[in-house]
């Protein structure tokens, strides 16, 4: 069920307006948030930072159309970067460019703007075929030519495409983003408006298959001549860990692990221009709007997808189940979030547009999957029960960038579901891969991801493994094809009595036959390059007992 309409808030206050900038392939567990002293100072330092949050698919485009839709990868059905799985012809099939979120939020009265990369394949030949829907002005980066730092090319609204050689990317983001703010914030009393800015860094620089380290802006070139990819206990390590095509990866020597580094610095130096951005954005915000537009303004600051440089022996790269691909920045300043706080509660890319709906006053879509998230302190009082668990999807080839690599497998067969449950007396990582090998991980003690504890025998978290396990599988099984109100109650799909929200509560012993005897595994029977769900085993759980309920009866309020 679609619903949509025209924003109300209590007591008369108007809508809030959205900045959002989304960044490309920005890591978080590699520490590139240290380097950017103007994103702290404006918007992290007046705004909260999440540490749990997640992408549910690590790769562009299959995570840009869950964040602009509420969907989980499976159920936009858009999984890859191109055809025939993913890419702009992929989201415009499955229907998407009328069912977004510029699209909902023109029919609740807002001004929408966007200006850098909105998804890969929408290019010089695609982007008027049909053009995206939902904007009022445009300038978006197009392919091939998204990805060059000192050349793109750029669509203003529906004319005719323009290469800007000798211009820097993320600089004519700024640009543009200036520009949209002039125009939307003296109608902001009438229109609310939400602007989107996404420059490319810290993306590899790219034409076709070529991926090449960042390209910074001059003024930057020589920063941080020592800056190197922290050596934490994964990067690199003497024994080779996880599972599937990762397990065979080789060690780099010492000139390979000088070329990570540079890599790494050319990232961070990339990721400069990117702090300057913010804050000529917050700055003209802060200086030409009127003090109630400024106060009434949500600034979001994240990533499509983390990214890997080096840990487990990876070369350069994201599309893995691993915490440095999936665990991404995201900050949000504005009305009634607390100033400098970290939380720690998972939260997903899934979750972003029904969190932009409720501080909207949007009515939320019965078939989203995702949550909104509580920004605000109000809404983090008001919990009672705090989400736990986070699902994480891929399927098909997992790609290198720059120009070292020591695999010695298949990287064809990087398809898994995977499973975050993040809580304060637990925290795990579960993998099931299309090879049927399975991965757990115990992210308190190990949160490297270095000692796979599938098989072991040793009590986790006071839990005997085959229990906890077997409980964990379970959840997998109710996410990786869950839609609407299935992704947002997991738990309530196993137990339609209500009586378990979490992990927790499943270890109750009187739940053990029904676990370890009763309940389907998670399998597959091919590594398919796509959702074709004729190879991915069982499909949702037997419930638990003979009271189950029509899950549709669940209304939103009971989400958490």
């Amino acid at each position: 069920m679609t619903t949509t309409t025209t924003t109300t808030t209590t007591n008369h206050h108007p809508p809030p307006n959205f900045l959002f900038i989304l960044t490309d392939d920005q890591d978080l567990l590699l520490d590139s948030l240290t380097y950017q002293p103007l994103l702290q100072k404006h918007i992290t330092d007046k705004g909260t930072r999440f540490d749990k949050h997640y992408c549910t698919i690590a790769l562009c485009c299959p995570s840009r159309v869950s964040m602009l839709t509420g969907r989980a990868a499976h159920n936009t059905n858009v999984t890859d970067v191109s055809g025939p799985y993913g890419g702009y012809a992929k989201f415009l099939s499955e229907g998407w460019n009328e069912r977004y979120l510029p699209v909902w939020l023109q029919e609740a009265g807002y001004d929408t703007y966007y200006t850098g990369k909105l998804m890969n394949g929408l290019s010089v030949n695609t982007y008027n075929k049909p053009f995206p829907k939902g904007w009022n002005r445009t300038d978006f980066f197009l392919d091939p030519y998204t990805y060059l730092y000192n050349n793109v090319t750029v669509g203003h609204n529906e004319e005719v495409p323009k290469g800007c050689p000798g211009n820097y990317s993320t600089d004519l983001a700024l640009a543009r983003g200036l520009d949209y703010l002039d125009a939307a914030i003296p109608r902001a009393g009438e229109r609310p408006f939400f602007i989107g800015v996404a420059p490319i860094a810290p993306h590899s620089q790219s034409i076709g298959q070529r991926f090449d380290p960042a390209v910074p802006a001059d003024r930057h070139k020589d920063l941080f001549p020592d800056a190197r990819v922290p050596r934490r206990l994964n990067f690199n390590p003497d024994e080779a860990s996880g599972a599937g095509w990762i397990k065979t990866l080789e060690r780099f020597n010492d000139t390979a692990v000088d070329y990570l580094d540079e890599f790494h610095r050319l990232r961070i130096r990339s990721l400069q221009a990117v702090d300057e951005l913010v804050e000529a954005l917050v700055e003209r915000l802060e200086q030409t709007a009127p003090p109630e537009v400024v106060d009434n303004t949500y600034i979001i600051y994240t990533s499509d997808n983390g990214y890997h440089i080096g840990q487990h022996r990876l070369a350069p790269g994201k599309a893995c189940a691993i915490e440095e691909d999936i665990n991404i920045p995201f900050i949000v300043r504005g009305p009634g979030v607390a100033q400098g706080q970290n939380v720690s509660f998972p939260s997903s890319h899934t979750d972003l547009v029904p969190t932009i709906f409720e501080l909207a006053g949007i009515p939320l879509q019965e078939d989203f999957d995702g949550v909104p998230i509580p920004v605000t302190v109000e809404q983090q009082l008001a919990l009672e029960h705090k989400a736990e668990h986070v699902n994480v999807e891929f399927w098909g080839f997992a790609g290198s960038e720059g120009q070292v690599s020591v695999c010695s497998g298949s990287t064809d067969t990087n398809t898994y579901k995977s499973l975050r449950i993040v809580a304060d007396d637990y925290d795990l990582s579960y993998t099931v891969w299309c090879t049927n090998e399975h991965e757990l991980y115990d992210m308190k003690a190990d949160p490297g991801q270095l000692k796979n504890i599938y098989a072991n025998s040793s009590l986790i978290y006071g839990f005997e493994p085959a229990k906890l396990i077997a409980r964990v599988d379970a959840l997998l099984l109710t996410l990786k094809d869950c839609t609407g109100v299935s992704c947002r109650l997991p738990w309530q799909t196993l137990h339609p009595a209500g009586d378990v929200r979490t992990l927790a509560a499943a270890m109750d012993a009187k739940f053990d036959d029904f676990y370890l005897q009763e309940q389907k595994k998670v399998s597959f029977s091919a590594c398919a390059a796509g959702y074709l769900l004729e190879y991915e085993g069982a499909v949702g759980p037997v419930p638990y007992g003979a009271e189950a309920v029509v899950l549709e009866r669940a209304r939103w309020e009971d989400w958490t």
